[in-house]
């Protein structure tokens, strides 16, 4: 099989983690593409993102919460609750409701970087604000949740990690570390782990 990703990317760094954690990089390779996407990424995802999974008969998944739970059935994982008994099924809907959060926070990221990144007479205060503000809301409620992360994450945790991640790469400044306390100290346990360390953003 075949993972097409970027290295600054928070939703393929969601795959790539599952992929370490689980020790399937024998039977997955990763290849870093460009983008925006050219003819050869869009003859593999139509729709040009990443990350995307070409499986070994040539079919593709795509996008990273299937792909994150095809790898995780693949390699027997733990990082998806089954849907089975009523507890086990409530740990699979606040699992993914949690990886919800975490792609939530790291599209409005995503949003706010791409607006600051054009001149200043372009830049709409509006977006800036409504993603700002998004971005604190989910700071707040994954706050509250870290009081009860368990020891070992869920898709759900990971999906949190990396999108902080990937603001620390875009506004290392941000000091969101004073603002979540808690969060951070959460956050700095998660960063110690091999696949963490392994996947981190290379600086800007």
């Amino acid at each position: 099989m075949q993972l097409f990703y970027t290295p600054n990317s928070p939703y393929a760094r969601k795959a790539r983690i599952i992929i370490h954690e689980l020790d399937l990089e024998a039977r997955v390779t990763q290849t870093i593409v460009s983008l925006p996407a050219d003819a050869k990424l869009r003859a593999i995802n139509p729709l040009g993102k990443i990350p995307a999974l070409v499986l070994d008969d040539g079919s593709v998944i795509y996008d990273s919460p299937v792909i994150c739970e095809y790898l995780d059935d693949l390699g027997q994982g733990k990082f998806f609750p089954r849907a089975g008994f009523f507890r086990e099924a409530q740990g699979r809907w606040r699992a993914l409701t949690l990886q919800a959060l975490g792609d939530g926070l790291a599209d409005a990221v995503v949003r706010r970087n791409q607006e600051l990144r054009l001149p200043e007479d372009k830049r709409s205060t509006g977006v800036i604000e409504r993603q700002t503000a998004a971005i604190e809301a989910a700071f707040t409620v994954a706050e509250r949740a870290s009081a009860k992360f368990p020891a070992e994450p869920t898709i759900g945790e990971i999906a949190i990690a990396c999108a902080i991640g990937y603001l620390d790469l875009r506004a290392p400044h941000d000091g969101w570390r004073d603002r979540y306390p808690q969060l951070a100290r959460w956050e700095d346990g998660f960063s110690q782990r091999t696949s963490a360390i392994t996947t981190k953003p290379p600086p800007a």
